[in-house]
C-alpha cells in the first residue's frame, strides 16, 4: 500500500474510535487524535515518508522495535510509551489496526470510570 493511502487509512481508523476527536495543538502539520482530551495517536501529513505515533505497552514497544525496522522509539514524545511506526507496508496491516486499537484502550483504561461510562454506550 502506498504511503499516502496508508495514511489515509490510518487516519479513517482513528476517527472511527468511539469519541476519537481530531485535533491540531501542535499546527496544521500534525494531526492528533484524542479520546477525553488524551492523545492516542498523532499522524504527521508533511511530505513522505508517512508516519504514526502510537502510545504503546513499554514491553511491547522494545519488542515490536526489535521485530520491525519501521518502528522505532516515540519521535518527540515519551520513548517508554510511544512508538513511530514508519507507514511504508514493512508493517502488516492488520497488525497496525492492532497497534492502533492497543493505542486506543490503553488511554481508555486510564479514563475515570464516569470518563469512560460516557464513552461507551
Amino acid at each position: 500500500m502506498a504511503d499516502g493511502s496508508q495514511r489515509d487509512r490510518v487516519i479513517a481508523e482513528c476517527l472511527a474510535k468511539q469519541g476519537s476527536v481530531e485535533d491540531y495543538p501542535f499546527g496544521d502539520e500534525v494531526a492528533v487524535f484524542k479520546v477525553a482530551g488524551r492523545m492516542f495517536a498523532l499522524v504527521p501529513l508533511g511530505s513522505p515518508p508517512a508516519s504514526i505515533s502510537l502510545k504503546c505497552d513499554p514491553d511491547l514497544a522494545v519488542d515490536l522495535r526489535g521485530r520491525y525496522a519501521a518502528i522505532t522509539a516515540g519521535y518527540h514524545l515519551n520513548k517508554r510509551h510511544w512508538n513511530t511506526i514508519i507507514l511504508d507496508g514493512s508493517v502488516p496491516e492488520e497488525e497496525l489496526l492492532e497497534l492502533i486499537d492497543h493505542s486506543y484502550d490503553l488511554v481508555v483504561t486510564r479514563l475515570t470510570k464516569a470518563q469512560r461510562d460516557e464513552l461507551l454506550p
